[in-house]
């Protein structure tokens, strides 16, 4: 546990960056600090390892005042992952990741060796040990910086705005691997963005701040979408409120999936219209996976991969309303494909269906 207790920073100038801040970020659980430039979210991660130190009220780790604690040593307790990364140019990547246990007095070669398990562990090959930072794309040096924050197996770990450097796809992808990663270590972690989306997507619970370092609202991604405390909550999480809160409501079992008629490439014009339905027909790989949506009357001798529609999304029949919508809104048949968890047809079903499964349960299960 991370706690604040009626926490202020104020600068020599009288600038009040932090307010009276009560704010819990409880064990186990991913805490985002989120709000406008000029909110304290920095200033207040950066209090909690005491690279700022507070003007007035008390930071706790575990029922410990922070305040008592050798700074060194502090610091050595908790993992801390900066933008770019942060890694140390002249040294290799399995040397950086081995940092902290170094430090620590660990022997070399032991943390060598626990460097390249991290490595592993956050998606990197063994192949990239011996390389340098500056071999290394925006997205691989953000990998590394999470290893090496978790090289010392802290309990806790802060994070300024990690993945804010690198493209939206990169993004996405260090995303869904970090919460890949939490679920299996269940570290206690604040992080800082300035991105609502990766907010509600990653935090178990999210803090909005106001200007002058207040706290507006602590809560669920869900209930920041479906009971923002006020105006400026519910301004700055922003509109499609409520299309966005299907991203936290289970799918399993709500909206019904009917049997779609496939084809497989290779197949005849004339087998692929007889199973069309439509001006649409469902194209599978050998093993049932979709491929896409093929027109029938636009294939010639037989159908190829140029023939496939790739606009529209599939969706786990175990995931989330929103991403049910997206995929029957994205296809070009207005039928979304279902999938199961390895991936292989279910059937498909319709945007109406999914409303109708909406308006049949309004309060629908949260899917975290």
């Amino acid at each position: 546990m991370i706690k604040f207790e009626n926490v202020t920073k104020t600068y020599p100038d009288g600038t009040v960056a932090v307010d009276g801040l009560n704010l819990e970020a409880p064990t186990g659980k991913l805490t985002i600090l989120v709000g406008p430039s000029g909110c304290g979210k920095t200033t207040s991660l950066r209090m909690i390892n005491r690279l700022i130190e507070p003007t007035s009220g008390t930071i706790y780790l575990d029922d410990q005042p922070t305040s008592g604690m050798d700074a060194a040593l502090l610091r050595r307790r908790i993992g801390y992952v900066i933008q770019h990364a942060g890694l140390f140019p002249h040294r290799t990547i399995v040397d950086n990741v081995a940092t902290m246990p170094v430090l620590l007095g660990e022997g070399r070669q032991k943390a060598r060796t626990k460097a390249l398990e991290l490595m592993e562990r956050v998606g990197l090959p063994a192949n990239f040990a011996n390389r340098y930072p500056w071999q290394l794309s925006g997205g691989q040096q953000q990998r590394v910086g999470v290893a090496r924050a978790l090289a010392s197996d802290p309990a806790f770990m802060l994070m300024d705005e990690p993945f804010s450097a690198v493209d939206p796809v990169v993004r996405a992808q260090l995303q869904d691997e970090f919460l890949r990663l939490q679920r299996e270590i269940g570290k206690t972690i604040i992080m800082v963005t300035h991105d609502i989306d990766e907010a509600l997507k990653l935090g178990d619970q999210v803090a909005v701040m106001r200007v002058g370092g207040k706290l507006a609202q602590m809560a669920t991604p869900s209930e920041l979408l479906t009971a923002p405390a006020d105006e400026f909550v519910a301004d700055f999480v922003g509109r499609d409120r409520g299309y966005r809160s299907l991203g936290f409501a289970n799918a399993a079992g709500t909206v019904s999936v009917s049997e779609e008629p496939v084809v497989h490439l290779g197949a005849s014009a004339a087998e692929a219209q007889a199973k069309a339905s439509g001006a649409w027909v469902l194209v599978l790989d050998g093993a049932r996976k979709p491929l896409g949506w093929a027109q029938p009357e636009l294939i010639g001798s037989e159908l190829k991969t140029e023939h496939l529609n790739l606009s529209g999304t599939s969706a786990s029949a175990s995931g989330t309303m929103r991403q049910l919508l997206d995929a029957a809104l994205s296809s070009p048949s207005r039928r979304g494909v279902v999938v199961n968890d390895h991936g292989e047809l279910i059937g498909t079903v319709t945007a109406s269906d999914i409303v109708r499964a909406i308006e049949a349960e309004p309060h629908l299960e949260t899917a975290r």
